[in-house]
């Protein structure tokens, strides 16, 4: 059972294993989180401080749902129920230096400054479900006043604090937030677990088979590389619509994604097997956040009779979807989560919370989807980024935890690290349907309550304080889409048709095609598959139901297919060269739909299922029909795209859709069906329908009340358990998958999917040091919204690029040449795509557009990959220069290890992304600020100076965003902000990076 892949047979029960597990468990620097084995020290706990590494899940949904557990526990590593008088001795035995080290865990046992608050939480019937950490028992009266995202992190630092780790003044900082959060302090958290998908996931197992290797060569032992919290990986981002519209198209994408992919695959199993603590999710299970949401979502974590709250991150940042369902959870690069899972405490800034109150209810024929791009507006103007948003008020009771799931998505369209819904009677109904126990529904509401994280909205509440606070009346919201190349660009549907004619008139940018005038009607003819056809600009040619924004979402989807059989029985068809597709991001999608009647409604408007996973949301969307490729790239269309996703970014969706607006799945049907985007709802049809008469918009949209029905007769507990019961057992693909069963992986040099980086190449146990930039030529100058896409693209590898020329050099023809993002295991293909997106726009190329850059020494125009090496093989450090918004979109941790491969030491910036700033700190990259007001233009920096950063010699002498002096040989002076933003950063960058910190910590235990 692959899903149970939790300890590898052939795992070492030694002596060594029993000890490595300890010392990873109270190790300084890299101690495994208390609260994933077992309660912090105390005197009630510490007699299971060692022994109870067993880990189990704990989850209870229902013995079938959860069959995946295997015969051995995920965290057995050797243990078993040994005794701990019996477990010292073997310590002792092991190592005689170590007899201070286990004195000194005794002695912080002992001391545990929250043992007298470990409280029972009595069951209903008799006994109790466990003990757990009480914060009433605190009796401060700050603690009633508390966002309850804080109160998260609270009662994690309490659980875990050994004043050693976790201090005292840690927990006191996070008690008196009010004060001590605008103040920027820095405090450890340690989650749960974490959660990756396949296209971060395989460079995280092949840094971690990296890292093996790296320990070995420093003399000390490999196995002391496993993960030592719960890693859930799900394999979803590597479908593609290939075949559409059609009844077969799932299996022959999933056939042709297993022969693409099949040694990423055989080496994601590998890892399965090799790495204790990691699960992975077979591809054709659905999408990361979906399964998270329906089947990993805890809640409440009950390990060892110790009940606490769930919390993940995960290396995709729309992980803070499972914030719907009141778990903490968000996104960080690979890099951070790879140090995570080694038991290395996160470092964070206390952040602020804005408090958003939402009232009234949804008006009829409004979806989430328009809720959730209000919303992304809304608090994209606040300001939020680095900030917790936490909803209230009495709206919430108005609002599905499909439709909270849908707003904590695009936490990070519109900044946030969490968008935050407490647990209430809305989450427990959720709980149940999905197949959730009684028992562990009621353990949830048990503990919750009796911690004061539970909201009932049906009692007086407590007012709680936040940083700023916004609200929105929910009878406020209209009909929209995003677009067409930001999330964040909000239209009314009644103001689209304006909308569109204004963005073909204005110049090149966020909102504009500068499309000439007497060019904008247009009328390109062509001929499809024998059919005559034509194109316009706005014409629709892929219109996809995808990505876990709204596929988890029953309303919409149901609504979705209310729209196509309205559709149908009116006469309405959407064009044979319009590409559609129906991605959904779980198989209980297919149940409800298929038990709805619904799904003969898509089909026959072309929307079949293709597949279960990102696929379009991601880029995945797969080729367009030739002629359709002809007639837009030949006669320089701006085509659109209509997609249910989060993401928008030029270049992202598909290289010839320049338009990509992000809607509601109705409204994608809609879309489809009109044929463009040039279109006024409320005035012009749809189409013509039976008998040549109009169909308009108000024709086939669905009412609210519509919806509901079919959701309440058509989505039953039964599709959940049935669902994920099914996906325990695999696939027959994935089942026929062989493994060696080695720990150390055998790197196949000529392999263009999996190859050894070089991160470790010739590492010392000394760090490094401060490494200050002199005299660096400007590899890139950019202006804003810079986005990881543009740096390190997930999508199709151009024919011309310099990884296209790596791969045929290799023998790779063409057609399978696959993406970037599903060769992200191999540095050499990664390092070549970095700044290879085909819509980039460096400032050096004086308006061109494409991924090259002048080679300043000789004025060459080079790709940036060439143009790198070039300056790496004369020895010339480089940097990149930025505006704001630099590295926004998906948490993507090759953009940050392809610049620092490419040799960029320094990124210059008027504003960062929130993880993309921390990825780069983890790969030793320096991430600077320009100064408010000033920016490259402001400064008359054209990118053709060399730079010299003067960074302190000694990491003692650097501080947490102090003032650093940029100087070029023009004699130009500059001051920017450092953005090393904790010492912890400091100490990273000290070592050349987070993951040579860890490894140099791990070998010294």
């Amino acid at each position: 059972m692959y899903l149970s892949s939790c300890y590898s047979p052939s795992a070492p029960s030694s002596s060594s294993s029993i000890l490595r597990a300890c010392r990873f468990r109270f190790a300084s620097s890299v101690s495994s989180p208390a609260h994933l084995c077992a309660p912090p020290p105390s005197r009630v706990a510490v007699n299971k401080a060692c022994s109870s590494v067993s880990y189990r899940r704990s989850l209870n949904f229902s013995s079938a749902l959860r069959s995946r557990r295997c015969s051995v526990p995920r965290w057995s590593c050797g243990v078993g129920s040994r005794s701990p008088v019996s477990l010292k001795a073997q310590i002792r035995a092991s190592s005689p230096v170590l007899d201070r080290f286990e004195r000194k865990i005794a002695t912080m046992a002992a001391e545990h400054p929250f043992s007298g608050i470990l409280s029972g939480l009595p069951k209903p019937g008799g006994g109790e479900f466990g003990k757990f950490y009480s914060l009433p028992a605190l009796n401060d009266p700050r603690i009633d006043k508390l966002p309850y995202s804080i109160r998260i992190l609270l009662e994690s630092a309490i659980r875990n604090c050994d004043n050693f780790q976790v201090t005292k003044e840690d927990v006191e900082k996070i008690v008196d937030w009010e004060k001590s959060a605008p103040k920027q302090v820095e405090i450890p958290f340690k989650p749960a677990r974490v959660l990756l998908q396949d296209f971060t996931g395989v460079p995280a197992v092949v840094d971690l088979a990296s890292m093996r290797e790296a320990i070995k060569d420093l003399g000390s032992n490999p196995d002391k590389i496993n993960p030592l919290v719960p890693v859930d990986l799900v394999i979803d981002h590597s479908v593609q619509v290939d075949v559409a519209r059609s009844e077969n198209a799932v299996q022959a994408n999933m056939d042709l994604e297993f022969k693409r992919n099949n040694e990423r695959f055989a080496f994601l199993k590998w890892g399965s097997t090799a790495f204790r603590n990691m699960l992975v999710v077979p591809p054709g299970s659905g999408i990361v956040h979906q399964v998270n949401l329906e089947y990993l979502g805890r809640v409440v974590f009950n390990t060892d009779g110790i009940l606490y709250p769930d919390s993940v991150v995960g290396t995709d940042s729309h992980t803070t979807m499972i914030d719907g369902l009141g778990v903490a959870g968000w996104g960080v690069g690979g890099i951070e989560a790879e140090a995570t899972m080694l038991g290395q405490p996160m470092s964070m800034v206390l952040p602020g919370v804005v408090g958003f109150k939402l009232s009234g209810k949804l008006r009829d024929g409004v979806t989430a989807t328009d809720l959730v791009l209000t919303v992304t507006q809304m608090l994209r103007k606040h300001g939020v980024v680095g900030k917790f948003v936490e909803f209230y008020g009495e709206g919430m009771g108005k609002l599905s935890l499909a439709d909270r799931a849908t707003i904590a998505n695009m936490s990070p369209e519109y900044g946030a690290t969490m968008g935050f819904f407490p647990v209430d009677h809305v989450t427990l109904q959720y709980l149940k349907l999905t197949g959730r126990s009684d028992e562990t529904v009621a353990m949830i509401e048990a503990y919750l309550r009796a911690n004061k994280m539970f909201v009932d909205y049906n009692e007086p509440q407590q007012e709680r304080v936040y940083s700023s606070y916004l609200e929105l009346d929910l009878t406020d919201v209209e009909p929209c889409i995003s677009g067409p190349k930001r999330p964040h660009d909000r239209v009314p549907i009644k103001d689209m048709k304006v909308d569109w004619h204004s963005c073909l008139d204005s110049k090149v940018g966020f909102k504009g095609f500068a499309v000439p005038k007497e060019q904008q009607e247009k009328v390109v003819n062509f001929t499809f598959h024998g059919q005559p056809s034509e194109l316009k600009h706005g014409s629709v040619v892929i219109a996809a139901i995808t990505s876990c924004t709204n596929t988890s979402n029953p309303s919409v989807m149901l609504g979705a297919g209310l729209v196509a059989k309205k559709a149908c029985e009116l006469g309405l068809e959407v064009k044979p060269w319009v590409k559609t597709s129906l991605a959904p991001g779980s198989g209980v999608v297919t149940k409800y739909l298929l038990k709805s009647g619904l799904q003969k409604y898509l089909n026959q408007q072309g929307f079949n299922i293709v597949g279960y996973g990102c696929t379009t949301c991601i880029g995945n969307s797969g080729d367009l029909d030739e002629s359709v490729a002809s007639a837009i790239s030949d006669n320089d269309l701006v085509a659109a795209a209509v997609l249910s996703g989060n993401r928008n970014f030029e270049g992202r969706v598909h290289p010839l859709t320049r338009a990509n607006y992000l809607a509601s799945p109705p409204l994608v049907v809609a879309y489809a069906l009109a044929g463009t985007v040039d279109i006024d709802f409320e005035k012009e049809p749809i189409g013509t329908g039976k008998n040549g008469k109009s169909v308009y918009f108000k024709d086939i949209w669905p009412t609210s009340e519509e919806i509901a029905e079919v959701v309440q007769s058509s989505v039953l507990p039964e599709m959940f358990k049935s669902t994920y019961e099914a996906i325990t057992k695999g696939n027959q693909l994935w089942n026929q998958l062989t493994v060696p069963s080695s720990s150390l992986y055998a790197w196949d040099s000529s392999s263009t999917y999996i190859h050894k980086p070089p991160y470790f190449s010739g590492m010392t146990m000394d760090p490094p040091g401060p490494r200050g930039v002199k005299d660096a030529y400007c590899l890139l100058l950019f202006g804003d919204s810079i986005t990881t896409d543009h740096i390190s693209p997930a999508g199709s590898i151009h024919k011309d690029s310099p990884a296209a020329k790596f791969l045929i050099e290799r023998g790779v023809d063409r057609r399978d040449f696959n993406s970037y993002g599903s060769r992200r295991g191999n540095d050499e293909v990664m390092a070549r795509g970095t700044f290879a997106n085909i819509r980039i726009v460096n400032k050096l190329l004086n308006g061109e557009v494409g991924p090259k850059t002048i080679h300043i020494p000789t004025g060459e125009k080079l790709y940036v990959y060439d143009a790198a090496m070039r300056y790496a093989s004369a020895g010339q450090d480089t940097i990149v220069i930025a505006g704001a918004e630099y590295g926004s979109g998906s948490s993507r941790d090759w953009a940050a290890k392809g610049p620092m491969l490419q040799g960029v030491k320094a990124v210059i910036s008027k504003s960062f992304e929130r993880i993309h700033r921390s990825n780069l700190v983890g790969m030793g990259i320096i991430p600077l600020c320009f100064k408010p007001g000033e920016d490259a233009d402001t400064l008359s920096l054209t990118g053709h100076e060399r730079y010299t950063i003067d960074l302190p010699t000694k990491t003692s002498d650097i501080r947490p965003g102090q003032d650093i002096t940029v100087t070029t040989d023009g004699g130009k002076s500059f001051t920017c902000t450092l953005r090393f933003d904790t010492e912890v950063e400091l100490a990273y960058f000290d070592h050349g990076g987070i993951l040579q910190y860890v490894i140099r910590h791990l070998s010294k235990q």
